[in-house]
């Protein structure tokens, strides 16, 4: 293995939303650092189940309305 091309791999601390902590290993910041999430799996409505608002505007149905007679033909 080539010496001095690999990032440093250290113990870093992760602190959820919640303020509760724990440690990991990590090539992000220095030795002890703590990254903080502003998202995470305890309340983000991706993990958690919630109720996610949609917000495209119309887009959809937009799209539906432009290609609702737009048929395929298979050649088999």
């Amino acid at each position: 293995m080539k010496k001095k091309i690999h990032p440093d791999y250290h113990l870093i601390k992760v602190q959820m939303t919640d303020g509760t902590q724990f440690e990991t290993k990590s090539t992000w910041g220095k030795k002890d650092d703590v990254l903080k999430l502003e998202i995470d799996p305890k309340s983000h409505a991706a993990w958690t189940g919630g109720k996610q608002k949609i917000l495209d505007k119309g887009r959809v149905s937009k799209f539906n309305k432009k290609f609702q007679n737009f048929r395929t033909s298979k050649n088999n």
